[in-house]
């Protein structure tokens, strides 16, 4: 016995009835994001300018404590050199001629030359610090505002979302279910016409003798041919796909 084939081939009219009601879920949820907003983009660049702002926090911390560790690295340094000018001094008392007394003022010269050297580097440090103090508090004071706003939007987002999801979610599994019978050519046409344009429309009606979509008029054959829908037909001026507008029904 010969099997059959239970997926029935869609009409023009079928497919174009399918992709009409797909636009609509697809806008309907494009509406639910809307009220979003840019908000999930501002809060995805308060996050990348917060963790910049601590990465910039943790590199001058790192650096104000690298300068007092110098500063006090510098300050032993200068005791050690104030000891071996006292052992310098005492071997001079008991030097047998002028060569070791020269050698050791040499030396007692070297040690007091770092300790100036310490003095003039320990400064600079303390300079560097105090100026990076200032960056800090600046940075800081940026940083908590920063992390304010980004819990404040955050907030906000979470709010927005808690009472669109369901909704959305419902849409979206209605759209995936829409999609079942549309071939792949079509839908990858229509997924193509969608990211193109910013309000997402990809399949329009015709209105008032117009597209839709760029609101330019159709000649009336191309209306009539529109209304038999025994054809894809798309706008000459933006590509979208044309349906027929639909009656408004009158009690």
């Amino acid at each position: 016995m010969a099997t059959t084939n239970k997926t029935k081939e869609m009409s023009i009219s079928e497919k174009l009835d399918a992709l009409f009601n797909l636009q609509t879920i697809d806008s309907n949820i494009d509406r639910i994001r809307t009220v979003r907003g840019e908000l999930p983009l501002e809060v995805e660049d308060l996050e990348d300018e917060v963790q910049g702002l601590e990465t910039r926090l943790e590199k001058i911390k790192n650096e104000v404590d690298s300068l007092e560790t110098e500063i006090s690295d510098r300050k032993n340094s200068s005791k050690e050199s104030d000891v071996a000018i006292t052992k310098y001094k005492e071997k001079q008392n008991n030097v047998r001629n002028n060569r070791e007394f020269e050698s050791i003022s040499k030396e007692i010269e070297y040690q007091e030359l770092e300790i100036k050297l310490n003095e003039k580097r320990s400064k600079e440090a303390k300079f560097k610090i105090a100026s990076k103090q200032e960056v800090l508090e600046e940075t800081t004071t940026k940083y908590d505002f920063r992390k304010k706003d980004l819990t404040d939007k955050k907030s906000e987002l979470d709010s927005i979302i808690n009472e669109t999801q369901k909704d959305e979610d419902k849409l979206l599994r209605k759209s995936k279910k829409a999609k079942v019978g549309i071939e792949d050519r079509l839908l990858n046409a229509y997924a193509n016409l969608r990211s193109n344009y910013k309000n997402g429309l990809a399949v329009v009606e015709v209105s008032r003798n117009s597209c839709g979509g760029c609101y330019n008029k159709i000649p009336l054959q191309r209306q009539a041919d529109i209304k038999q829908k025994t054809k894809i037909i798309v706008c000459e001026h933006c590509g979208r796909i044309l349906v027929p507008e639909k009656e408004v029904e009158t009690k």
